[in-house]
């Protein structure tokens, strides 16, 4: 785990919130030398606790309904095909613009953040495009009404 001070954090807040702010704009909004904040980030970087600078898309670009899904692979005759099998799901979600993030979740079990345009075009991708696959013990569908926590995150996993 990597140990931050006072400074890092604030430095680190500063650029989550704008990430083009300047050095000079940045040290003065934390009410630092310049040189103390160039010096400071770079050091982030080298420890890569910065790893890139990147955009958060606006919320024209991003999806109207969101839902986690979570799908339940059937346990195979031969238990060593499930391991290949999830990870077959895994790969084709990722391959399609509206699922934001795919991730496994124990055993034989998927999770997906799907965007879309509107809850039923969301429902219908679902029927269409996850409750086919083959051999599928369970698949649920869990629909964001409203962020407590995290909303950017959507603005970022959008792809263009």
């Amino acid at each position: 785990m990597v140990q931050l001070d006072d400074l890092d954090r604030a430095i680190l807040r500063v650029l989550k919130e704008d990430a083009r702010l300047t050095i000079s704009e940045i040290a003065e909004r934390l009410n630092r030398p310049e040189s103390t904040i160039h010096f400071r980030i770079k050091k982030l970087q080298e420890r890569n606790v910065i790893d890139k600078y990147t955009i958060v898309l606006g919320e024209d670009l991003q999806p109207r309904a969101l839902a986690v899904v979570y799908i339940q692979a059937e346990t195979p005759i031969i238990e060593d095909f499930l391991e290949r099998y999830v990870k077959h799901i895994i790969k084709t979600l990722s391959l399609l613009p509206n699922v934001l993030a795919v991730a496994r979740s124990g055993k034989g079990g998927v999770i997906a953040l799907i965007g879309e345009e509107s809850s039923e075009k969301l429902n219908r991708f679902v029927d269409e495009t996850i409750r086919v696959l083959p051999t599928l013990k369970r698949v649920e569908v869990m629909h964001i009404d409203e962020f407590g926590k995290g909303k950017d995150l959507v603005g970022f996993l959008v792809n263009v």
